[in-house]
């Protein structure tokens, strides 16, 4: 058997993790769309490395575009079998593929736009919306902790990832001549002190482990609270410089989150006064499949729902939903605080909002998650003083900011809790990959000092037999 690795192999985006068995049969795990790498990025979404139509199976580890995006892409070259996930994950990942086509089909009208002044031909999107509907029915759903056959001579088993609603760590095993092998895929691990969500699993023990690595070589800051923090930059954005806080935001996850944290200002009547607004259809559908899987909460949240039904809503919260709406907010003035997808601030409405806001010194950007380094969040938050959006350059006067403790991604300490189920001596490899390769580097070396004797850092494309 062998496993190929066609994307997230020293980079955080493109999760796609190819497995071929000896009769020829192949399994992909997830099927993600890079994102946030510069000029390279298209092209790198149109080559999968492999041929769709050869693929017998996947199995989704969870919604995130990163993970799921380029599932449409799949189905229209040709993949025909089954897509395996849990129930919260099929739910996002419908809504999420459609947002992600209407991205798709905007952005390359206003690409062909410039392509065709400079005497280029047109591109077409990576797929459409009709693709998207399409694909979302090779989705088949399996509950946690149940083993099911894949293809002949393949099972696997969902383990709790803690990442977001419906989130899992793949467990396979894999019957080869008489021999089994057992093969875990992380997927992304979450975090065991997250605000919402449950811990993650223990899993079962593995010969082989692939595993993401986002943040193996750091810790998220614990000595603030989360909604301490974001009361602090409302105060010092909205109150006291009387401007705009815009704060980019993934919309399955992080927008919960940030909308829980303010909720429990507002149960504590610590939270100023203000609009709040959440700019993004996407988060406004999933905020409602979030709420619809209340049995994937964590105690503390199951409790507090006992007193308040919805521990996402909060006194002035208002949700933008049509494009004229999300237009209107650029021509109020006054202090308000607009929370919109993308996260990494390269695509959606909040793009829009940095290139209305950026240049205002009294207004801030405040970055919630990971931003890939060539993403214009990962620009920003770089330092540096222009940056093209939309084609026009812009000075950057507005404070730009970052609360890296709301990372739904584990940290050091979290990756290093998830491995420990594990007897290191019967993990024969194990592969890091979702993550940058500096950082890899020093997970790696981290693993080595803790007893993991084999630990491989793939590049893109790279396939390994496993004996």
């Amino acid at each position: 058997m062998k496993i190929a690795f066609h994307g997230a192999a020293r980079t955080v985006t493109g999760s796609k993790h190819l497995l071929t068995l000896k009769n020829g049969k192949k399994v992909l795990l997830d099927c993600g769309m890079f994102q946030g790498l510069g000029k390279e990025t298209d092209m790198m979404n149109r080559e999968f490395g492999f041929e769709p139509a050869e693929v017998d199976a996947m199995i989704l580890s969870h919604a995130h575009v990163d993970h799921s995006g380029l599932i449409p892409k799949l189905v229209k070259d040709g993949f025909n079998g089954k897509i395996f996930c849990t129930p919260a994950t099929r739910d996002l990942t419908e809504v999420l593929l459609q947002d992600s086509a209407e991205i798709q089909e905007d952005d390359i009208k206003y690409a062909n736009k410039r392509r065709m002044m400079d005497g280029q031909l047109a591109l077409r999107p990576l797929y459409t919306m009709d693709d998207a509907k399409r694909s979302v029915q090779h989705l088949v759903t399996i509950e946690y902790h149940i083993w099911f056959d894949v293809i002949e001579g393949v099972q696997a088993m969902f383990t709790d990832a803690g990442h977001i609603i419906g989130s899992t760590c793949v467990n396979l095993k894999v019957n080869e001549n008489g021999k089994e092998t057992h093969i875990t895929f992380s997927g992304d691990v979450g975090r065991y002190r997250d605000v919402i969500l449950k811990s993650p699993e223990n899993f079962p023990q593995a010969d082989y482990i692939i595993m993401e690595s986002t943040y193996g070589d750091s810790l998220h800051d614990q000595s603030t609270t989360t909604p301490d923090l974001l009361l602090s930059w409302i105060e010092k954005a909205c109150l006291q410089r009387k401007g705009k806080l815009i704060m980019p935001a993934f919309s399955v996850g992080r927008t919960q989150e940030i909308l829980y944290d303010l909720n429990q200002l507002e149960n504590e009547n610590r939270l100023p006064d203000l609009n709040y607004f959440v700019d993004s259809p996407l988060s406004v559908s999933a905020t409602e499949i979030v709420k619809k899987y209340p049995q994937y909460f964590n105690k503390r949240v199951q409790k507090i729902m006992q007193s308040d039904s919805d521990p996402f809503s909060f006194r002035g919260l208002k949700y933008i939903k049509t494009v004229d709406q999300s237009k209107m907010l650029n021509f109020q003035n006054g202090p308000m605080v607009v929370i919109s997808a993308s996260g990494m601030g390269d695509a959606g409405r909040v793009k829009h909002h940095i290139s209305n806001n950026i240049e205002n010194s009294r207004n801030t950007i405040l970055f919630t998650g990971y931003c890939e380094p060539h993403s214009l969040g990962g620009r920003l938050l770089a330092g540096d003083k222009e940056v093209n959006i939309f084609g026009v350059t812009h000075e950057v006067n507005a404070e730009i900011g970052s609360i890296r403790s709301m990372s739904a991604h584990g940290d050091y300490e979290d990756l290093s809790q998830w491995l420990a189920c594990q007897d290191k001596k019967l993990v024969r490899q194990l592969f890091l990959v979702h993550g940058e390769y500096e950082v890899q580097q020093n997970f790696k070396r981290r693993l080595v000092g803790k007893g993991f004797a084999d630990v491989q850092i793939p590049e893109r494309h790279f396939e390994i037999g496993l004996p």
